[in-house]
């Protein structure tokens, strides 16, 4: 009989308690991102551990985007990415396109969510600053599609600017990995580049929002930010009917 399940159980507890013994010094310590963490001689004698069990939380710490350790200068509090929540969203968004894209719809689902329940939120917070932003990144979409040319950068800006009012960084991390897994869709089901007509209205759809937006008519912009996601949507449809 082995007994090697309970003992890997065992001691994935215990990793897990003493990542959550380091968390909590650096909870109880006030410690912002950026702060140094004490050293691995203070931490082990502190927490009771041994070289390789601190190693081996710092390497979980690390990947959950917690610590950041640096060669010759020691552990850190990790800067405010949350690049470990956009890797672990993204990889999943992506595997799920190879089993119908569930996960990858639940992800549209609820960036829609976002953007339509917090869009009154941007436009009572946007500047002349913004707006201007808003209208160069649209200009730039309609060359492009004058032009027959994709304009995904352009695309990306104006919805990243849409809600930089907000100042909301978990906001921007989750726009940002509805992009990786939107490209990951269309490698996948072999979508051919959009043709000028299409290009054409796309670019205009984000004038209307522009225009919504600029005269602060909410319910408008909740309308047209809810039509957006159609596209998407249908490209998900189409892939889910042809894996079965």
């Amino acid at each position: 009989m082995t007994t090697n399940g309970p003992r890997r159980t065992d001691a994935k507890a215990r990793l897990r308690a003493l990542t959550s013994d380091i968390t909590a010094l650096i909870l109880d310590r006030n410690l912002l991102p950026g702060d140094p963490l004490p050293t691995e001689q203070e931490l082990m004698a502190e927490l009771g551990v041994g070289r390789n069990s601190l190693r081996e939380a710092v390497k979980v710490l690390q990947a959950l985007g917690i610590i950041d350790t640096r060669h010759g200068f020691g552990m850190f509090v990790a800067e405010n990415t949350l690049s470990a929540l956009h890797d672990s969203l993204s990889f999943r968004g992506q595997m799920s396109l190879r089993h119908r894209g569930h996960e990858a719809g639940e992800l549209v689902d609820v960036r829609q969510a976002l953007e339509v329940g917090l869009i009154g939120q941007a436009i009572g917070a946007v500047t002349e600053e913004h707006l201007l932003a808003l209208e160069a990144a649209v200009v730039r979409m309609e060359q492009s599609a004058v032009e027959g040319d994709m304009f995904t950068d352009a695309d990306r800006d104006f919805h990243r600017v849409l809600f930089e009012p907000l100042n909301n960084t978990l906001l921007t991390n989750l726009l940002g990995v509805f992009w990786e897994v939107y490209h990951s869709i269309h490698d996948v089901i072999g979508q051919a580049e959009p043709d000028k007509p299409t290009l054409l209205e796309t670019a205009a759809a984000h004038r209307v929002i522009l225009e919504a937006v600029r005269a602060k008519d909410i319910d408008q912009a909740r309308v047209l930010l809810g039509e957006h996601f159609q596209g998407i949507r249908q490209l998900l449809a189409r892939m889910h009917a042809e894996a079965k």
